[in-house]
């Protein structure tokens, strides 16, 4: 496809945690990639300047990038727009929350053209619809990365588990790179507040 094409594509916009990059995320983005440009925003969470990274968000946005790019190469965009900064308790409630407001801003930086965000859940499409951004329902996957990453938590600490056969091969490669930061969070508690089904770290949430 021409390059000036593929630039007056529509902007499919994937939000997502990505932690760890599954082969359910990577199909999503085949999926996308098939009729549109894609750009994908992994959660961020900082405090003062510093990401947050814990049991449920083991891998830093940079390594994540990693992932992905390992599978695409630049054939797809990889945005850290989605950003939370703490305390992250002011973005609540959405939408009466002004600095839920700054999220979108954030999140539509730099995008000129047509748009959609992806989602596999209806509830979070509401919200989007909310908020403007134009979501589109697609079919939820049956893996989670939270399945995914307790497999990989269990292997850290001695179980025989699976959990390479939900990520692609070179994304494993990756993980078991940095395998020192799954054995750091396997037997650490979940420091993870949920709210309106979304889930934030709780160092930094007040």
């Amino acid at each position: 496809m021409p390059d000036q094409y593929r630039r007056q594509l529509t902007i499919a916009i994937y939000l997502a945690h990505l932690n760890p990059v599954t082969k359910a995320h990577i199909e999503i983005i085949n999926e996308l990639r098939k009729d549109d440009k894609v750009s994908v925003f992994p959660v961020i969470f900082r405090i003062d300047g510093n990401e947050v990274n814990s049991r449920s968000f083991p891998f830093a946005y940079e390594l994540r990038k990693k992932m992905l790019a390992s599978v695409f190469g630049n054939t797809i965009s990889v945005s850290p727009n989605y950003t939370f900064y703490s305390p992250f308790a002011k973005y609540m409630p959405p939408l009466l929350s002004p600095y839920s407001w700054k999220i979108k801003k954030q999140i539509l930086d730099g995008i000129k053209t047509d748009y959609f965000t992806y989602t596999g859940d209806k509830a979070e499409a509401f919200v989007l619809r909310l908020y403007g951004l134009h979501p589109k329902v697609g079919k939820r996957k049956e893996t989670s990365a939270s399945f995914v990453k307790q497999k990989m938590f269990e292997a850290a600490m001695g179980k025989d588990t699976d959990w390479e056969r939900y990520i692609e091969p070179e994304i494993v490669q990756i993980i078991r790179e940095n395998w020192e930061i799954i054995k750091k969070f396997a037997a650490g508690p979940d420091l993870t507040y949920r709210v309106l089904g979304m889930k934030f770290p709780s160092m930094g949430f007040w």
